[in-house]
């Protein structure tokens, strides 16, 4: 089996819709598909409906959270969409990111570059608006030369020159939230340090204490920029009892990583189904959406 189990659509910083991202998943071999949309459930709905023979969906979400001032992601797998207390908490980190968009808009005024709130809307079409929709405008502005290049302290970064704050969970939390709406939680790219500051392996041992089930250690951009987090992650969770998974973090053409470029253990993959009580993976029948 072939498990990608952190991808992205236009419901949030993809440019594949979710249908086209299921359908382009199938086409690349994949049997399993988790979508993990930034702080959002919008797109499982045309996922399912579009989701071919052979491919299975995990639906997830990739939560936004911050820790001692330190940005982080926690993935977050066959949840219960409708819990209230974990949809009110999705609901007001979304609700944040156009002012912390705007923000980042003016920073960037301010530093001499020729970007526009409506570029940014447009870029970021029905989606939910972050980073990577600033970082292409400064790419069709000719500032950088990808999106990649963008997220630098000259730039986008963390507390980088145009970065701006947003709300944010504490991971402790969302790992609350999450089990308490029977979802399984694996930190995103925790060793991924060109994107800014990572927290230091301490607090990772502190979330694993409070019920964190896994990291994500082979992902395209940590590797590239840290191949020696891989054998120092997986010892780190084999220390503390947790899953280890693989994924591409696929955004489309957004950024240059493939479907499946890395890919999760099928035995991983069967323990967070196993542990999940909140969502079940569905299997493809058939998509009945228009390619």
């Amino acid at each position: 089996m072939r498990i990608d189990l952190h991808t992205h659509s236009t419901a949030s910083d993809g440019t594949d819709t979710p249908a086209q991202l299921v359908r382009n998943a199938a086409a690349a071999g994949l049997d399993v598909i988790a979508l993990t949309d930034h702080d959002t459930t919008r797109g499982h709905a045309e996922a399912v409906a579009a989701l071919p023979p052979g491919l299975t969906l995990v639906t997830g979400a990739e939560l936004s959270c911050r820790l001692d001032g330190v940005g982080l992601h926690m993935l977050a797998y066959l949840f219960d969409p409708d819990e209230p207390e974990l949809a009110r908490a999705r609901e007001l980190v979304r609700d944040d990111r156009v002012p912390r968009a705007r923000e980042m808009v003016r920073k960037l005024q301010e530093l001499g570059v020729p970007v526009t709130w409506e570029q940014v809307a447009r870029i970021a079409g029905d989606g939910s608006v972050g980073r990577p929709h600033v970082a292409e405008a400064l790419v069709e502005l000719g500032v950088v030369a990808s999106v990649s290049d963008a997220f630098t302290p000259q730039w986008l970064a963390d507390g980088g020159r145009a970065y701006a704050e947003k709300t944010e969970l504490d991971p402790f939390e969302a790992i609350r939230l999450v089990k308490a709406a029977g979802g399984v939680t694996v930190f995103a790219h925790p060793a991924a340090a060109q994107r800014g500051k990572i927290v230091p392996e301490s607090a990772i041992a502190e979330l694993a204490a409070a019920g964190l089930d896994g990291i994500e250690v082979d992902h395209p951009e940590q590797l590239a920029y840290a191949p020696e987090a891989g054998p120092r992650l997986r010892g780190l969770a084999a220390d503390l009892g947790l899953l280890v998974t693989g994924s591409s973090d696929y955004h489309g053409s957004r950024k240059t990583v493939s479907l499946g470029e890395f890919t999760t253990d099928p035995e991983i993959y069967g323990e967070i189904t196993r542990r999940a009580t909140g969502a079940f993976p569905v299997p493809g029948a058939g998509g009945d959406l228009p390619a």
